[in-house]
């Protein structure tokens, strides 16, 4: 059910506040540009600075748009127990397809506690748990034996990996079977992770590329990786663009440019400088997405 390319959503803001009309017209172009589905209020979706009644709106806005014509995945970690509760048993009423866990941050749990944490949410709800290990950003990795033991229950179904190590997706797979979903974090790697047995990426790229994004994952399940290389190529530059300053900032700008959304932003975030938005320009010409 989940695989191939699924944009993590931007949250489009205006005068301050979210931007429903925007936010509706991004998740018809992903379904009309083939997006394989959606992810709502992930960290590209800016869920540090939505207040708690705003993040449960977006998901349930996005579900709404959707219109079960894509599945959606829905951010609901937090590095409070209780509020990751509170979201993921959101998550499922509204109608969100899975939830996707962040591993908690800044408060740095021992292998331990990562498993009591997940086990919390896997049994608070119905819903199939995605965990999203980025060491980079949380300070904690989820070791592969971690993994490997919550993989055993029914309804943690998977991991969105943004370790960039390739290495890991062939020692998951070992530990955590082949069945085990593993979704790449990054986009840059993402034709990589596939050929070591993933099954698509979470992508910020895809914001921008939508339709590019889908048919470079649609060549990697197809085991068309010559085509899928062709496209990467193509998407190379807009993916080291989108990242030379904060991923969300970036997307942002390209779907300004596009005219999809503005490029604001919540502090402590601010707009790219305009060196990085030459380079994002250049980049989407490279990609054939502006002349």
């Amino acid at each position: 059910m989940f695989q191939g390319s699924l944009p993590a959503l931007v949250t489009p803001f205006r005068d301050g506040a979210v931007d429903y009309a925007a936010l509706e017209r991004i998740v018809e172009w992903h379904v009309d540009e083939g997006s394989h589905g959606l992810v709502a209020v992930g960290t590209t979706g800016e869920s540090p600075t939505l207040t708690h009644a705003e993040h449960e709106e977006v998901v349930a806005a996005v579900v709404r748009y959707a219109a079960g014509r894509v599945p959606v995945i829905a951010g609901t970690g937090s590095n409070n127990t209780d509020e990751a509760i509170r979201f993921t048993q959101h998550a499922e009423k509204v109608g969100a397809a899975a939830a996707l866990v962040v591993t908690p941050y800044y408060n740095k749990p021992t292998q331990a506690g990562l498993i009591a944490h997940f086990r919390a949410l896997h049994d608070c709800a119905e819903l199939p748990i995605i965990i999203y290990n980025i060491p980079g950003r949380s300070a904690v990795d989820m070791s592969v034996e971690t993994m490997a033991e919550l993989a055993r229950l029914p309804r943690i179904i998977g991991v969105k990996d943004a370790t960039g190590d390739l290495d890991r997706v062939c020692r998951q797979r070992m530990h955590c079977g082949p069945d085990f979903l593993q979704i790449s974090g990054e986009d840059a790697t993402a034709h990589g992770f596939n050929a070591q047995g993933g099954r698509g990426c979470i992508s910020v790229t895809a914001n921008v590329a939508p339709r590019l994004c889908a048919e470079m994952q649609e060549a990697c399940l197809a085991n068309d990786y010559a085509r899928a290389l062709s496209i990467q190529d193509r998407l190379m530059p807009l993916h080291k663009a989108i990242f030379a300053e904060p991923g969300l900032v970036g997307a942002k700008y390209g779907l300004s440019v596009l005219g999809m959304c503005s490029d604001e932003t919540r502090l402590p975030l601010v707009g790219l400088t305009e060196g990085t938005k030459a380079r994002v320009r250049d980049a989407m010409r490279h990609a054939g997405l502006v002349n």
